[in-house]
């Protein structure tokens, strides 16, 4: 049997000495045992049981969030009464302990969510909700972490952390179905149409990990780095009567008890960036880039299947670390499942294609027979928005969390992601067959024995996709074939196209955020 330390980061290979989420840790391991984690595929399921936890707090409790992007009007359960203010203020009333570190965001005005988290903050401020709009975050960067802690202070067997890809706000409450969230956002590329399909997962985690999750949260909060460096926004945020001054948290507790029966080992990887200008984050000197180095070596180890499910999967860094197991490993295969069209319009979208072209032609350079790339698309054949952020490898190694195969999310924001080791089940498979069976239009009674084995996915994948393909080519005539599965190339864009796209790709979406040193020697 594998040891932990095979697949997962010890301390050491974190790399980050400043940080205390791994204090608690015996010897050089960095992740907790005894846990049991549940993957929530669906904004629909992970909300409407959200819901159900939070009603269910009690004066003491503690409930702690983070935001990229945040609407106070979201109902988590479709109701009247479940939007989100609602439900946190409604907490705070009760007496419990609620905290929030929201992305202060990018101008709304070129596509950021800047008006809407100063909303949702206000808001929440406005109920007693001690929700902090924060900044703290490299030039052109973001606050990506989305995760909810809630801790009970009379039972911490009752404990539950969720970390993921899913934010509180519109277009995430979508289900199985996928037809979309009825509160939808309105910028999203023409082809998703008034309500986007959207596919998302988060992991939700019981057990000791718990305790981690808080860490990472109390280290944002007690960061002393004033939350923005702009003179104007501090001034306007105490004329708007904002609170701006973390309070502090109350004491940590100890970490919740082993779950009975949790066999599910849990590490946690992140992404900081090199602040620069003087500034550093007093949790992450220089910044972590642990996301980085947890799936650079577990794909080391892969020897039989990666599946991956991502919104972007960009650019030469991310293709050079699968094309480099592909030629090592003969017998490996790589399925990937992304968004069949990118959210945005014009030159960023051209942008986008060039870093999926890198990464798709690097693999496919590497092993052409045993990659396949796949979009998704609902009965109605409107295209689904692959929003998930997931990695299982070899059916062992399994990440749900808040980081997308691309540069940006390995070096430059801030992100979190939850890494499941379970040698003694089948949590890797369980979720994976899961997932195939939506895309197959297979139900939780149909036989998946044909997607067990690594070369079964792949033919069935490849099988799927080339009959829905061929009735689209067709017109559409006839019966719509099972399943939603829609192949795809490398997208085909120019070289002088390339060429005038490849500035704007490199320092706009998928900039480098390493410190100098590393930059130069190319690595993490």
């Amino acid at each position: 049997m594998d040891d932990a330390s095979d697949w997962l980061l010890t301390q050491r290979e974190r790399g980050n000495s400043a940080t205390r989420l791994d204090d608690l840790h015996p010897g050089d391991e960095a992740w907790s045992e005894g846990n049991l984690v549940r993957p929530l595929v669906h904004g629909a399921t992970y909300f409407a049981e959200l819901y159900e936890r939070i009603e269910a707090t009690q004066p003491g409790d503690l409930v702690l969030f983070t935001d990229w992007q945040g609407d106070g009007d979201e109902r988590l359960t479709g109701e009247p009464g479940s939007e989100v203010v609602d439900v946190l203020g409604r907490a705070d009333e009760r007496g419990v302990d609620v905290r929030g570190l929201v992305w202060r965001s990018h101008s709304s005005a070129i596509g950021f969510s800047s008006d809407e988290n100063l909303r949702l903050g206000r808001s929440l401020q406005k109920r007693g909700v001690e929700a902090i709009l924060d900044m703290r975050v490299r030039t052109g960067g973001s606050h990506h972490q989305k995760f909810v802690v809630i801790r009970h202070r009379d039972d911490p067997s009752r404990d539950i952390a969720y970390v993921g890809g899913i934010d509180l706000c519109h277009s995430r409450r979508d289900d199985r179905d996928h037809g979309g969230d009825p509160q939808a956002l309105e910028d999203m590329g023409g082809e998703y149409g008034a309500t986007a399909p959207w596919h998302d997962l988060q992991a939700a985690i019981t057990g000791p990990a718990v305790h981690d999750v808080e860490t990472v949260f109390r280290e944002r909060w007690e960061d002393p780095t004033t939350l923005s460096r702009s003179p104007v926004i501090l001034l306007r945020d105490r004329l708007r009567g904002l609170d701006t001054t973390p309070d502090p948290l109350p004491e940590q507790q100890p970490p919740p008890p082993p779950v009975e029966g949790g066999t599910h080992t849990v590490q946690l990887l992140r992404t900081y960036p090199d602040l620069r200008q003087g500034r550093d984050y007093s949790f992450a000197r220089g910044g972590e880039r642990s996301v980085a180095r947890g799936y650079t070596k577990a794909v080391a180890r892969a020897r039989r299947l990666i599946y991956v499910e991502d919104q972007y999967l960009w650019g030469n860094h991310i293709g050079n670390v699968f094309s480099d197991a592909l030629r090592e490993h003969p017998d490996l295969y790589v399925v990937a499942v992304v968004p069949l069209h990118p959210d945005v319009e014009g030159f960023s979208r051209t942008a986008q294609l060039v870093g999926r072209r890198r990464a798709m032609l690097d693999m496919m350079r590497a092993s052409p027979d045993r990659v396949a790339v796949y979009g998704i698309e609902n009965h109605a054949s409107t295209p689904i928005y692959v929003h998930a952020k997931t990695c299982l490898i070899d059916d062992t190694w399994a990440s749900i969390g808040s980081d997308n195969f691309n540069r940006r999310s390995w070096t430059h924001d801030s992100e979190l992601s939850a890494v499941v080791l379970d040698t003694a089940g089948d949590y890797a498979r369980t979720l994976r067959l899961t997932l195939a069976a939506e895309h197959l239009d297979r139900g939780p009674d149909d036989p998946m024995e044909d997607c067990i084995e690594p070369a079964g996915i792949f033919n069935a994948y490849a099988d799927c996709a080339a009959a829905l393909d061929s009735w689209h080519a067709g017109g559409q005539q006839g019966p719509r074939p099972p399943g939603r599965l829609r192949r795809l190339s490398p997208p085909d864009v120019g070289p002088l196209t390339r060429l005038l796209a490849r500035p704007f790709y490199q320092l706009v979406h998928d900039p480098d955020g390493r410190p100098t040193p590393l930059r130069r020697a190319d690595g993490f």
